[in-house]
């Protein structure tokens, strides 16, 4: 693959509207930060909503609204979260899929998520692969920690590729209580795709906080792609607090472009995916 595929995540379920006044978390601020993004080389948005106080939601009908709206101003690949906020039970993050996103997440295992435990049972796990391949959903399989690149062995080996055949995982790093988010631990994690999974997986990687740097170019130089977005880092730089997600998507493009590896466009990342609409 010789460019790059970028996915933004605006919104996340543990960033408070009021501390960052703009983070995305109305449908009209959510449309107008994925136009925004799409512009600026974003390919993927991932998605998590909030409610009228702005605290985090799985509501089925506005996981509904949000992707018909999406499909309606945008042409980006829509992907929801099934993750929720930890304090969300399995039976609604199953209920994510009845929306008819385009892709899910799919986190790989049970990991401390700073003071809280983000609970990912292999029933769980396994239940969700099977959904989301009997309802045409691409997964992006979520790596936390090195064990879940086994982990992901194991689903593949005992139940079947997911729905297009093809693989793709995301290494989330630098969350408390997970994998670091450094340069060496993102060559460990390229590393294990290699022995662990099917060949021609492709992996983005997401740093959280100050180590969205690192991991970004570390990622570009392991030939991989990129998450970033407000979900994972509301600081551009040193004491400059991010303005928008656009701002994010803008850098990582640049980036990408700097490492001959441009953006590719949305339609090229259908077809990297396998989608059920890739033509």
């Amino acid at each position: 693959m010789t460019g790059t595929l970028i996915t933004v995540a605006p919104t996340g379920a543990e960033v408070d509207k009021d501390e960052v006044p703009a983070l995305p978390v109305t449908l009209d601020e959510l449309v107008d930060t994925a136009k925004r993004c799409e512009h600026a080389g974003a390919s993927i948005i991932h998605v998590h909503l909030r409610d009228d106080r702005a605290k985090p939601t799985l509501d089925p009908v506005r996981l509904r609204d949000a992707v018909a709206a999406l499909r309606d101003t945008t042409d980006l690949i829509v992907q929801l979260s099934t993750g929720g906020s930890v304090r969300d039970g399995e039976a609604a993050r199953l209920a994510v899929l009845d929306a008819e996103p385009d892709m899910a997440s799919c986190t790989m295992g049970t990991v401390n998520f700073g003071d809280d435990v983000f609970m990912n049972r292999w029933a769980f796990i396994v239940e969700l692969h099977h959904r989301m391949r009997d309802k045409a959903v691409v997964p992006e399989y979520e790596l936390f920690d090195l064990g879940h690149l086994a982990a992901l062995e194991r689903l593949l080996d005992k139940e079947g590729l997911p729905f297009g055949g093809h693989v793709h995982v995301d290494f989330v790093l630098g969350v408390p209580g997970g994998a670091a988010g450094d340069a060496s631990t993102v060559t460990a994690f390229a590393e294990g795709v290699r022995r662990y999974l099917p060949e021609g997986t492709t992996f983005s990687a997401t740093g959280i906080g100050r180590t969205t740097l690192p991991v970004m170019l570390a990622s570009l130089a392991h030939g991989g792609h990129l998450r970033v977005g407000m979900e994972d880092t509301v600081s551009f730089a040193r004491r400059q607090p991010v303005r928008g997600n656009h701002q994010l998507v803008e850098r990582a493009a640049e980036a990408a472009a700097l490492a001959q590896r441009p953006a590719i466009t949305t339609v090229e990342a259908r077809k990297l995916l396998r989608m059920r609409d890739a033509g």
